[in-house]
């Protein structure tokens, strides 16, 4: 069994935190999400495939409100060590014709069912307040959306 990871800090390193003017599709947004994770070693780049197929057959299940998308497929989809990337595109990217737009992509590499379940109650705190989300997409520069994003209170 994996250890547990209790915090966004334990799962986030600042360079897989990035800032994108914009994409051209719902595609290269999965791509350019998901790379920081391939270029580190945490996913093969088989995983940035499994995402976009699995959005051909079951829809954008990761868009779970406007302005946020939570990228994940399985982890036999090519995970290899747990880690999360996060991604702001300041002109929104739409995952179908009908929205939402979404501006915050957060890319999770699970190694199995339960040893991020610490960091993912940590950001449904996080993400819980829309305003959150909005400091996010529109944070400065990188290093202020890491601060924002890690910093969001532990849940005990």
């Amino acid at each position: 069994m994996a250890q547990e990871v209790k915090t966004l800090a334990d799962m986030v390193l600042r360079e897989n935190v990035q800032i994108l003017d914009g994409v051209d599709t719902w595609e290269e947004a999965i791509r350019v999400a998901v790379q920081p994770l391939v270029d580190g070693g945490f996913v093969e780049p088989r995983y940035i495939d499994g995402i976009i197929e699995n959005t051909h057959e079951m829809g954008p299940y990761y868009v779970l409100c406007p302005d946020l998308a939570l990228l994940h497929a399985r982890p036999e989809q090519g995970v290899i060590k747990q880690q999360v990337a996060l991604t702001i595109v300041r002109n929104p990217v739409r995952f179908k014709p009908e929205g939402p737009d979404v501006r915050v992509l957060v890319t999770l590499a699970a190694i199995d069912a339960d040893s991020h379940i610490g960091a993912m109650q940590q950001l449904a705190v996080l993400f819980g307040d829309p305003d959150n989300i909005t400091r996010l997409a529109e944070a400065p520069d990188a290093d202020a959306a890491y601060e924002l994003f890690v910093g969001a209170p532990a849940v005990e």
